[in-house]
Formats: C-alpha cells, sequence, structure tokens
C-alpha cells in the first residue's frame, strides 16, 4: 500500500499521475469546432449559392475563436502545467509530420490537375490547338516578380533557421529579431502575390490554365498566410520566454511548415511559372 501511495503522488509533471504520458483533461473545443467548422462550411455554400456572406462571416469568427482558445489550453498545459513530457513531444512530433504528409497529398493533387492539363492539351475544350499555355493565355515572365517571391521565401527560410539555432542555445532576444524578419518576409510574399493576382490578365474562370494556376498557387498562398500567423505566435511566445533550448517544439512545428511551404513554391516556380511558360515565350 505504501508503494501505492507512492506512485500516485503528483509528479514533476503537474500531472498527479505515474507515467509520462498526458491524460487531456475534459475539454469543450472538440465539439466547438465541429460546430464551428460546419458553420463555416454551410456558410461557404451559401454564399457559392446564394451571395450571402454573413454566414460565411460567422462560421470564420466561429473557428478562428475555436482556433485561438484551443490552442491557449494547449501553450498552458506546455508552458504552465509541463504536462508535455519528452514521450507526449515525440507524439506531437508525429502528429505534425502526419499533418504535413497530408498538406503534400493535397499539392499532389492540384500538380496532377496541372501536368494533365499540360501535357495532354487537346481533351480540353478550351484548348482546341493542343498547346500550352492556351493561345489566349498571356502568362506571367517567370523572372519578373516570381522570381522575386521565390527570393523573397527562400530568404524566409534562412531567417527562420537562425531562429531555431538561436532557441537552441538559449538566446532569445536574436531569435525574436529573426522570427520578425520571417514574419515580415512572409507578409511582404503575401503582398506581391496579391500584387501579381492583380494584374493577372487571365480570370479563374477563363478556362483550365487559369483555374489551374489560380488552385496550385492560391492554395499556396493560404499556407503562406497561416504560416506567418503561426510564426508570428511563436514572435510573441519567445519575446515572453515560452521557448528553451530543451523545450520549444512549438516553434520547431512552425519552422517545419515554413519550410514546406518553401519547398513547394520552388515546385510551383519551375513547374508553373517556368516551364508552364516556356510554350508562350516560343511563340507556341
Amino acid at each position: 500500500m505504501a508503494d501505492i501511495t507512492h506512485d500516485t503522488a503528483p509528479t514533476a509533471h503537474g500531472e498527479g499521475i505515474p507515467h509520462p504520458y498526458h491524460l487531456v483533461k475534459p475539454s469543450p473545443w472538440p465539439l466547438a469546432g465541429a460546430f464551428a467548422g460546419g458553420l463555416l462550411a454551410t456558410g461557404a455554400v451559401m454564399y457559392m449559392h446564394y451571395n450571402t456572406v454573413w454566414l460565411l462571416v460567422l462560421g470564420f469568427l466561429a473557428v478562428s475563436a475555436v482556433m485561438f482558445l484551443w490552442w491557449r489550453d494547449i501553450i498552458k498545459e506546455a508552458v504552465v502545467e509541463h504536462a508535455h513530457t519528452p514521450v507526449v513531444k515525440i507524439g506531437l512530433r508525429y502528429g505534425m509530420a502526419l499533418f504535413i504528409a497530408s498538406e503534400v497529398m493535397f499539392f499532389a493533387a492540384f500538380f496532377w490537375a496541372y501536368f494533365d492539363a499540360s501535357l495532354f492539351p487537346k481533351i480540353f475544350a478550351q484548348n482546341p490547338h493542343g498547346v500550352w499555355p492556351p493561345p489566349h493565355i498571356k502568362p506571367f515572365d517567370p523572372f519578373h516578380l516570381p522570381f522575386m517571391m521565390t527570393v523573397i521565401l527562400l530568404l524566409s527560410g534562412v531567417t527562420v533557421t537562425w531562429a531555431h539555432h538561436e532557441i537552441v542555445h538559449g538566446n532569445n532576444k536574436k531569435a525574436a529579431q529573426a522570427l520578425g524578419l520571417t514574419v515580415l518576409l512572409g507578409i511582404m510574399f503575401s503582398f506581391f502575390q496579391g500584387w501579381e493576382y492583380s494584374h493577372a490578365s487571365f480570370g479563374f474562370t477563363d478556362g483550365i490554365y487559369p483555374s489551374t494556376f489560380f488552385m496550385a498557387t492560391g492554395f499556396h498562398g493560404f499556407h503562406v498566410i497561416v504560416g506567418t500567423i503561426f510564426l508570428a505566435v511563436c514572435w510573441y511566445r519567445t519575446v515572453k520566454g515560452h521557448f528553451t533550448p530543451n523545450s520549444h517544439f512549438g516553434f520547431e512545428a512552425a519552422a517545419w511548415y515554413w519550410h514546406f511551404v518553401d519547398v513547394v513554391w520552388l515546385f510551383l516556380f519551375v513547374s508553373i511559372y517556368w516551364w508552364g511558360s516556356l510554350g508562350a515565350a516560343a511563340g507556341h
């Protein structure tokens, strides 16, 4: 009985359990997230079919609120309760790796659609001449704005690696500076992508080329915005001293995500902007 009393005493991890695994406390956020996601999906359908935007906005705000409150609780578990033990961190790493793998599948579908349309162009009614890009499309010059956007993203990959180096060495002040630069570069990329879209000579519904172009690059642009917010939160947490050399998986997850975004953009630049414009440069 003495051994049992000793084993069930509170541990250094603050959970009061005799094992290193984190038993998650009852939380309202999974259920609230399901309702918020359903509201957002319903709002999207209503907007696309009936052009009513209020339900879409309400769903977006609901999802954003659940995300903020849920992740706030997770940060509290890590920083205050010390519930993220080494074993738990392994699980978090597997979870983030699988999430990124699922994102790779998303982009694989978009690349598949693009290459299917570009390598077999005659099967599409919008492109009876069988050339790529179609004759009515004027693609972007890959070595103007797209190349600058590529340089911006590659530079942001350098700064986020710099931030990781500083966190590992316990220098949170320099890490915050590097993260601030990364967030700024992410904002710059999104600004230039919006500028690029506003000057496109084609619209989303102008054929298979615009559809595949905007789906692939736009989905990537959405990931850049999400990654920028992710890194901005990490910047705030770095300033607050949440990260230590031995415990900073929140930052590592953001860095993994950002490097994934960088790599996807390199594929987009080579395949869509550069290779996809060769036919137009050669006068079809």
